[in-house]
């Protein structure tokens, strides 16, 4: 039953954009399958369940093994539209988003591989990107103004 259980998680999160437990509780019980929200949970953990920033700038359950050439699609379209200024100063970057754009577009930053910086901090407009050294964050400063132009 755990097996079919798991089998049907996997199915749904693919073809839906389910981004709480309850949701998913739900399309599981509509599905014939008798579970509580303990079980989902663990299910979860046990399937290595993760959110992940969905193309309508919502998180979304996903295994976390997307096809990276789409999420880099996404990024580059939702930081393009999002971004109104970036500024270096120090070994910090600061970004200004269209309000409440920051914790997504944050969130595609955060997924970047590899990581050119120490940390981020995300607001409703505003991103905080800590780099190592001073002339990590201009290349960074470089490089997204670059995305966001689209050369």
């Amino acid at each position: 039953m755990k097996t079919r259980r798991h089998a049907k998680i996997l199915e749904l999160i693919a073809e839906k954009d389910i981004d709480t437990q309850e949701e998913l509780l739900r399309c599981l019980r509509e599905c014939g399958f008798d579970v509580t929200q303990a079980t989902v949970s663990r299910d979860i953990k046990e399937l290595r369940l993760i959110k992940s920033l969905s193309g309508g700038g919502k998180y979304k359950y996903t295994t976390g093994k997307e096809d990276t050439e789409d999420i880099s699609a996404k990024f580059l379209s939702m930081f393009s539209d999002s971004i109104r200024m970036i500024e270096a100063a120090g070994n910090l970057l600061v970004i200004k988003t269209m309000t409440g754009m920051a914790q997504a577009v944050c969130a595609a930053i955060d997924s970047m591989q590899p990581k050119p910086f120490v940390g981020t901090l995300a607001g409703d407009d505003t991103i905080l990107i800590i780099c190592k050294t001073d002339q990590q964050a201009l290349d960074m400063q470089e490089e997204l103004k670059r995305v966001v132009s689209g050369k």
